[in-house]
């Protein structure tokens, strides 16, 4: 009994302590929203220069998922998200002189960084949460994480806004006002200087938490013997890369269309309500509906996975689910058709959690370069609404939604049932 409250125990701790960490992905990767406007109005910037804020931030993951690979094999897991957080905090750092010389270009270099790091944390924490324990529970761990990430996702730009942007408009006005130079750049010089105090907390607060991850007690996981039943254990000791595992290459592909459709549903909802005839007062509030319907898809991953359904069947149904939705958008108009985009947030809820524990399983030695393929699927969010955006102008954005859509939850509920068991 005893050893049975220790392994409890055990798990509790290490479960919280993956959660703390995306509770940091969270925080860290919606404060760009709040960024764009303010290093919009400090560096003096077009629209088109501020969404380098974005691009900067997310090109890391794809250039450094493979090499953070590389790094963990050297480091081990554990190590590996300490040296992640230490990353994240030079990034940090970086905007001090940034706000000091009020340079766009240092700006970019620290959400640079900060991509660098959060890359090596979510290769390494993600498989991480999907093996230490069942396999068969993964996609519960991970909804889990999930709901760490969005409740922080939720706070950061509230926390960030209320620091730098406040009274924004009122500074916008001096700042446009300010016909003598020396004091238009002191006003610029004193509001690029408001971000360098949270910076500044938030660095001391992910070096302590690299520190505290490196002395904890997480054991560190052989993905030789983890990811895998007996079987896919041997069978991925006689293989020498990565492409001889179908089942990773096609949920890389998975995880490319889901994030590409998770992107759709919560950002491009807004532009397809004006579409319809929404108001710009109404569609700003639509994206917190798919947020909404997604928490609530986490919520059901957590007390229906395993004990209720297994993770690739709760999969194929969200996918089917998914598939049906796009489809009714083309036939429904108004609220209706809102609504079903909306509720695309509850399809995709279990995909990360379901595909990727399912990608990496059986991976063994492969299992980091594995989770890097995986991370680098992100893109997926970058070039879908790219091309909806081709598609809308010939085809109209009613035609163009289910179009894109419709193929990319197929292929996901292809995975559901044929994919993820390629060996």
């Amino acid at each position: 009994m005893q050893n049975s409250t220790t392994r409890s125990s055990s798990y509790l701790y290490q479960i919280s302590i993956i959660g703390l960490l995306f509770f940091i992905f969270g925080f860290v990767t919606w404060l760009n929203g709040t960024l764009i406007p303010f290093l919009k109005l400090a560096c003096e910037l077009d629209t088109l220069q501020a969404l380098f804020v974005t691009f900067a931030f997310y090109i890391s993951y794809f250039f450094l998922a493979i090499p953070s690979s590389k790094i963990l094999h050297l480091t081990g897991f554990k190590n590996g998200m300490a040296w992640g957080l230490l990353v994240m905090a030079v990034g940090c750092l970086i905007f001090i002189p940034a706000a000091q010389a009020r340079a766009f270009p240092l700006f970019l270099l620290g959400l640079f960084v900060q991509g660098m790091g959060l890359a090596l944390l979510q290769t390494a924490s993600n498989p991480y949460i999907s093996i230490i324990g069942p396999i068969e529970s993964a996609a519960q761990r991970i909804s889990i994480m999930g709901i760490c990430n969005k409740v922080a996702g939720i706070l950061s730009p509230l926390i960030l806004s209320s620091i730098v942007l406040k009274n924004a408009t009122a500074i916008e006005t001096q700042i446009n006002a300010a016909t003598d130079a020396v004091v238009k750049s002191d006003l610029l010089n004193q509001l690029a200087g408001r971000v360098v105090a949270p910076y500044m907390v938030m660095a001391i607060v992910l070096a302590v938490l690299a520190l505290m991850i490196r002395r904890s007690s997480l054991p560190e996981i052989d993905t030789d013997t983890a990811s895998g039943d007996e079987a896919q254990t041997r069978l991925a000791a006689e293989r020498t890369g990565v492409w001889q595992f179908p089942h990773l290459v096609m949920g890389a592909i998975a995880i490319f269309v889901y994030v590409g459709a998770e992107v759709m549903a919560g950002d491009v909802i807004g532009i397809y309500g004006k579409s319809l005839g929404f108001s710009l007062d109404q569609t700003k509030y639509f994206t917190t509906f798919t947020l909404a319907a997604m928490l609530l898809g986490y919520v059901l991953n957590i007390l229906l996975i395993p004990k209720y359904i297994v993770q690739q069947n709760f999969l194929k149904y969200s996918a089917i689910l998914g598939a049906v939705l796009a489809v009714m958008t083309y036939f429904t108009t108004g609220s209706t058709a809102v609504s079903c985009i909306a509720l695309l947030g509850l399809a995709n809820a279990v995909m990360w959690p379901a595909i990727f524990p399912l990608a990496i399983n059986g991976l063994g030695r492969f299992t980091q370069v594995g989770s890097a393929w995986l991370v680098m699927g992100i893109a997926g969010g970058a070039i879908i609404p790219q091309i909806y955006g081709l598609l809308e102008k010939s085809i109209g954005y009613q035609t163009a939604f289910p179009v894109l859509m419709l193929p990319c939850y197929l292929y996901i509920l292809y995975y559901a049932m044929r994919g993820y068991r390629a060996r």
